[in-house]
């Protein structure tokens, strides 16, 4: 994009960008009106901490919108988030939020935001600074809103992926990754496999669908086939059913009555990758819906012994520290305490004859 000097434009003059990905997960139309849309980046943006940076040290000016003239109005394609906090200054019953109240400026400063310097573009041509400064640089958005503008980006542009991800500095896959992530969440919706609509979670949290596709389990219970930058349907016709259930256990089900299995990315997400390399694990999780109780039976038989082994001496450790204040002579508490010498003498006696076979022979021999 070729800049030009900057111009003052009148806020009144100013639109909000609908089409900003920071609102494609909202459900703003064509006929929402400025309130809506300074509602939705309050609650997902932060606009409050903004409006109160430009109540005290006024708006950077060095750092003009960017407007793109579209169906007659003035639309901002970067800096809503800016323009947000701007209006909530100038009539403060914009928005109705919890917490401090808007900061009052006086009428000098209020002038001085009732215009905005911007600089006049296209989409197509603002695209690579937008980019980079949303996807790859010092102001990311959400995973979701990335992933958007990467398609919006591949498919209205014609921008290969590949130079999408030079031109915005991306030297990890993250473009690529994104858009997967975006043409396997269409495709359910297509095949009827998921409906936003039907999750049980407040907002869509497109980051576990987006990092799950790069788990071996979890892309190889839906048939994923490896990385490309080809226009593909992704996930085959009869992986239908297993990308049902991948969508149901990371965002739940109104329909089902099935809530989300994944409450935190971390470990929730590499637990269900997991699960579903392990049929019997699968099988569990379909039946009762937990994922803590499938995660276990997924797990190598000998990580959970020695995990159940550590955690045992940490305890007796624990309990043989606190026996002279802690015991008061309980017949009961004792028997627990036999009980627990004899299942460790077993123990040891078994894993002796694992370790020691021979040995253990010539002493039974005696």
């Amino acid at each position: 994009m070729t800049f030009q000097d900057p111009m003052e434009m009148s806020v009144t003059d100013l639109a909000f960008d609908l089409q900003n990905p920071r609102l494609a997960e909202s459900t703003l139309s064509e006929k929402s009106i400025d309130s809506d849309v300074i509602a939705i980046l309050w609650d997902t943006m932060d606009v409050r901490e903004l409006v109160l940076s430009i109540a005290a040290s006024g708006f950077f000016r060095h750092e003009p919108l960017i407007v793109a003239r579209e169906g007659g109005k003035n639309v901002v394609i970067e800096g809503n988030r800016r323009l947000a906090a701007v209006k909530v200054l100038l009539n403060p019953t914009l928005i109705e939020a919890p917490g401090p109240p808007i900061p009052s400026i006086n009428i000098d400063a209020k002038e001085s935001l009732r215009s905005l310097p911007v600089i006049f573009g296209t989409r197509e041509g603002a695209w690579q600074y937008i980019g980079f400064k949303h996807v790859n640089g010092p102001a990311k958005w959400s995973s979701y809103a990335k992933a958007v503008y990467i398609a919006k980006v591949h498919r209205e542009y014609g921008v290969a992926l590949q130079d999408i991800a030079s031109q915005i500095g991306d030297t990890h896959k993250t473009a690529q990754r994104l858009y997967r992530g975006i043409e396997v969440i269409e495709q359910a919706e297509q095949m009827g496999a998921f409906d936003r609509d039907e999750s049980t979670r407040r907002h869509f949290a497109f980051s576990h669908l987006y990092t799950g596709l790069q788990l071996t389990g979890i892309r190889e219970f839906i048939g994923l086939p490896p990385e490309s930058d080809e226009d593909v349907e992704l996930v085959p016709q009869d992986r239908k059913e297993e990308l049902r259930e991948l969508c149901v256990w990371l965002y739940g089900s109104k329909k089902d009555g099935a809530p989300a299995v994944i409450r935190s990315q971390n470990p929730d997400l590499r637990r269900l990758n997991a699960v579903v390399a392990n049929p019997e694990a699968v099988a569990a999780l379909r039946v009762n819906g937990n994922l803590s109780a499938a995660f276990e039976i997924s797990r190598p038989a000998s990580n959970v012994f020695k995990e159940s082994l550590y955690n045992a001496k940490r305890e007796l450790e624990k309990a043989h520290g606190l026996q002279s204040t802690g015991y008061d002579g309980s017949a009961a508490l004792l028997s627990v305490a036999g009980d627990v010498a004899e299942l460790a003498y077993d123990l040891f006696d078994v894993m002796q004859r694992k370790h020691s076979p021979r040995r253990v022979r010539r002493i039974e021999s005696n």
